[in-house]
């Protein structure tokens, strides 16, 4: 079955999409096709759409993520920030397949999830519902934060034994406790 094809008709029902972040100065010339309930503005262009927002992560039915970019300047509320997605960037979202993989960002101590019909999919990767990998990235983003879950361990090198633990939980389908066994 081939993919969906999303327009300005039905982006906005059941889709993930990450927008990239771009400059105020790329809408300055268009007029807002549609504002939200909640106040987003959504500008319609021809191979995609610009999302004026001061909310991202869900909105309504969608999973919509914001991918910063530091060379944009800031508006002076500083959480509203607009947002650029083609169409070809939306992918249809529910809660009952297993649509999501998980990547860590060690450097960055960071998490995120993606959607499986991103280019960057490997069929290796371990793909989750919704609600798993929302659990999946609590539990990591604790890891990468906290060092209360490293208490009684063997392991001297936290950095090296966080990083192996998380790679396991992302990569395999076992349980926090059932590696940090593995480690007592």
């Amino acid at each position: 079955m081939p993919p969906k094809t999303y327009n300005k008709t039905n982006f906005h029902k059941y889709t993930f999409c990450i927008f990239q972040e771009v400059a105020l100065e790329a809408i300055k010339d268009l007029k807002h096709n549609y504002k939200s309930k909640s106040g987003s503005s959504y500008y319609f262009a021809e191979t995609g759409v610009y999302r004026l927002s001061n909310h991202w992560g869900r909105a309504a039915n969608c999973k919509w993520r914001l991918s910063g970019n530091s060379k944009v300047q800031n508006i002076s509320d500083n959480r509203t920030k607009l947002g650029y997605a083609n169409w070809s960037d939306f992918y249809p979202d529910n809660d009952f397949e297993k649509l999501y993989f998980i990547e860590a960002d060690y450097k960055n101590k960071a998490v995120n999830f993606f959607h499986n019909q991103n280019e960057n999919y490997l069929d290796e990767k371990i793909l989750r519902t919704a609600t798993d990998t929302t659990k999946l990235i609590k539990q990591i983003r604790t890891l990468l934060d906290e060092t209360a879950w490293t208490k009684y361990l063997k392991e001297e090198n936290i950095e090296a034994l966080r990083k192996e633990i998380i790679e396991e939980l992302i990569n395999t389908t076992k349980s926090f406790q059932e590696i940090r066994k593995e480690y007592l």
